[in-house]
């Protein structure tokens, strides 16, 4: 099988290539800054002519690191651009191409639904209405193309990606291992966690299979933040004390702290009922592995 990613030297884009090059799967790596030999060059804009020649599989994980700093009004634009023009760039190499991909993987998140309190989200769930989930809609609308054109479209709706290597795991850990690490605002907030791990498996599943439409990549068994900072105390044998204010938050971060208050009780209804099996559903079990020791139980 002949695969086609875009930002494949992002957390999750890398840590799929690796995985499909070992089980001898063919991988074109769309990356901005080539370093590796194979790399194709990729603005975000438009793919170089013929990338998408005999590929079984595109997969597009690109787009602007929402956490990176502050939302102004030119970052949020970025963050905007980068997912659509992506999106459509895929979407029109399909259109001029003579053969299709059968099947195109879009990046998207769960921030797809907004923040809504303790109601479990579901792929039936309704969007909400906020800057994220608008970015989502914009991105998925875009990704929607590529099924009109009979290629089988998955709208990968992610939630926080944990794992060693960076991300927000990485972020979390010196807080804690300096004994001042401890929830976002009241706690009560849902955390819609997945270990790489199952992000990565959930997208060869994707590859391999039938589903289509949109697909809530989050572990089964969501926690809320103060839970989820008990367990990363409990495995770091650090204590989970000190809460990082709402207010504190806010005036730090602006608009973005929105995303870290609210939260999601997002679920993987469609990978349960299709059979996937998540090698980490229990957050206990998933950081122990990420962090090289048995959790004690909080």
């Amino acid at each position: 099988m002949k695969v086609v990613i875009g930002g494949a030297n992002g957390l999750i884009g890398s840590e799929l290539a690796r995985t499909l090059r070992a089980r001898g799967e063919e991988v074109v790596a769309l990356v901005r800054k080539p370093r590796d030999p194979g790399d194709v060059k990729w603005d975000g804009r438009s793919l170089p002519p013929g990338t998408l020649e005999r590929a079984d599989a595109a997969v597009n994980l690109s787009g602007a690191n929402i956490g990176a700093r502050r939302w102004s009004e030119a970052y949020k634009k970025e963050i905007v651009d980068s997912r659509v023009e992506s999106t459509r760039a895929f979407v029109d190499a399909m259109r001029a191409g003579r053969v299709k991909p059968r099947v195109f993987v879009n990046a998207s998140a769960v921030g797809a639904y907004g923040g809504r309190g303790d109601e479990e989200l579901t792929e039936e769930s309704t969007r909400g209405g906020d800057f994220l989930a608008g970015v989502c809609k914009e991105s998925e609308t875009e990704a929607h193309r590529a099924d009109e054109l009979g290629v089988r479209t998955v709208l990968l709706r992610t939630g926080v990606v944990l794992a060693r290597q960076g991300g927000a795991l990485k972020q979390m850990l010196p807080p804690f291992k300096a004994f001042v690490g401890g929830p976002i605002g009241t706690g009560k907030q849902w955390f819609p966690w997945i270990h790489l791990a199952d992000e990565v498996g959930l997208i060869l599943w994707v590859l391999d299979g039938t589903v289509r439409g949109a697909l809530n990549a989050v572990a089964p068994n969501p926690v809320r933040m103060k839970d989820f900072a008990h367990a990363l105390g409990s495995a770091l044998h650090r204590p989970a004390l000190f809460s990082v204010p709402a207010l504190v938050l806010r005036l730090g971060l602006g608009e973005m702290a929105e995303v870290l208050l609210e939260g999601q009780r997002a679920v993987p209804r469609k990978a349960l009922d299709g059979g996937y099996r998540f090698r980490f559903p229990e957050l206990k079990g998933a950081l122990a592995d990420l962090l090289g020791a048995p959790a004690r139980t909080p």
